[in-house]
């Protein structure tokens, strides 16, 4: 009889990874770095735990988008006033603060909930490529670019 294992928070391993976003598309880049922030590539895996990693993404300003995303994609923010629905293109907000798009669209692919939001917290954006997390030794994950072959 199979039985399921469940994890303990004694058993969690938690690593660091680093993502160069330099040429990768953002939504195919926003899958792995959901995938990896809840900890569904472990065989470990249990829902109702956060056993997910820590990731750090940096070349934000360099991620591509297809098609005609980049002047016809929108941002929203309502700024709370009557009429204050705003609204930014991508090269715009790219200009402005391009790490908030990198943000946006992996926050979209986590759990609305309480353990969505810890694991939004072990996601670190950095718009160049340097970062202050040289001491926890992240490990370089490589996304696989569409038509690239492994």
């Amino acid at each position: 009889m199979r039985q399921t294992t469940l994890i303990k928070m004694s058993e969690i391993d938690k690593k660091w990874y680093i993502i160069d976003a330099q040429g990768l598309t953002m939504g195919r880049m926003a899958t792995q770095v959901a995938v990896l922030l809840r900890g569904k590539h472990k065989p470990n895996f249990t829902p109702n735990i956060n056993n997910g990693d820590h990731v750090i993404i940096i070349n934000a300003d360099k991620v591509e988008f297809t098609g005609k995303k980049e002047s016809k994609k929108l941002y929203f923010h309502h700024t709370l006033y009557p009429g204050g629905l705003r609204q930014r293109n991508v090269a715009t907000q790219r200009s402005l603060n391009s790490t908030k798009m990198v943000e946006h669209a992996v926050r979209l692919m986590l759990p609305k909930n309480v353990q969505g939001s810890s694991q939004f917290r072990a996601l670190h954006v950095y718009a160049d490529s340097t970062h202050p997390h040289q001491a926890q030794n992240p490990v370089e994950y490589k996304i696989i670019k569409k038509g690239e072959i492994k």
